[in-house]
């Protein structure tokens, strides 16, 4: 094997695309104007996560690929494309790389840390790994911040969503286990329940309630639609708060470890298509609403 300290980051790629994600990444709802950057963004944050997971690297290979992605970005060197290709993309907008180190810190995390203690020791982690995921999107498109409270319950939602989804390959494949411990201890379930053909009664409990709480989080991010100035990038956040929604409520019914957890594309078509008009009616009933209070003459 190659010693990947050696090679372009992008070669430790998966393949895997941003039409592969379970939620949009820079749809046509997005502004031209500012899908460029969103998807350089993507790119690197694609790039970390894939050498963060791969299979066969080991960890110090895997840490001095970060670092490397990460010494791109602020311009101590130009071994990697995407790095390159980022930093000047942030260059252009004069915005900050650190949304982007946010997101190298939470993959050094996946290398090094393999459990979670509890709710509150995920959600730092989803700070990292999730949160800084859609600031910087918002930052992109000149949004205040403060929409961030609701963006962060949002993202962080989304990310629990993707672990109890992969909860059993992320145990069999990497070793890492995102329920939290104090989560299964209490069902009297195991941290090895998550690598059997189905979930016991005790572990199905333990995601099911989890499945409850993320939907609860996700709850208040409701209404961070109609705090979006930008009317695209509003209709976007109501098509992924759609899809999670309906995510969270598979979650609550069934069982991970044997059940079909992810949308397929019919449904995630139709839940598109219901989240930008129920986006849209919510806007038009806003600005309607307030037309309505303006007082006469302001």
């Amino acid at each position: 094997m190659n010693d990947a300290r050696h090679s372009d980051a992008g070669a430790w790629r998966s393949g895997k695309g941003h039409r592969d994600e379970n939620f949009p990444v820079a749809s046509r709802l997005i502004h031209p104007r500012h899908r460029g950057i969103i998807l350089s963004f993507y790119d690197f944050v694609r790039t970390a996560d894939d050498i963060a997971d791969h299979a066969t690297l080991p960890p110090d290979q895997k840490l001095a690929l970060l670092d490397r992605l990460d010494a791109g970005l602020s311009g101590r060197n130009d071994t990697d494309a995407v790095a390159v290709r980022l930093r000047g993309k942030l260059a252009e907008h004069k915005l900050a790389p650190k949304h982007a180190q946010d997101l190298l810190a939470a993959f050094r995390l996946d290398v090094t840390k393999l459990r979670y203690r509890d709710w509150e020791d995920l959600i730092g982690y989803c700070s990292l790994s999730a949160m800084p995921v859609g600031r910087f999107v918002l930052d992109v498109h000149g949004e205040s911040r403060d929409t961030w409270p609701a963006n962060d319950a949002l993202c962080a939602a989304l990310q629990i969503i993707n672990h109890l989804q992969d909860c059993k390959n992320d145990y069999l494949d990497l070793g890492r286990v995102y329920v939290p411990l104090d989560a299964l201890a209490a069902a009297g379930a195991t941290v090895e329940a998550l690598g059997q053909a189905r979930a016991s009664p005790a572990l199905l409990g333990c995601l099911h309630r989890l499945a409850e709480r993320t939907e609860r989080l996700l709850g208040e991010s409701d209404i961070f639609p109609l705090l979006i100035e930008d009317r695209r990038l509003g209709l976007e956040v109501s098509v992924i708060n759609t899809l999670a929604h309906r995510l969270t409520r598979l979650l609550m019914a069934r069982d991970p470890l044997s059940e079909p957890v992810h949308l397929r594309l019919p449904a995630v078509a139709g839940l598109t298509v219901t989240g930008a008009l129920r986006g849209a009616a919510r806007r038009f009933t806003r600005r309607f609403s307030a037309a309505a209070h303006k007082p006469r003459g302001a």
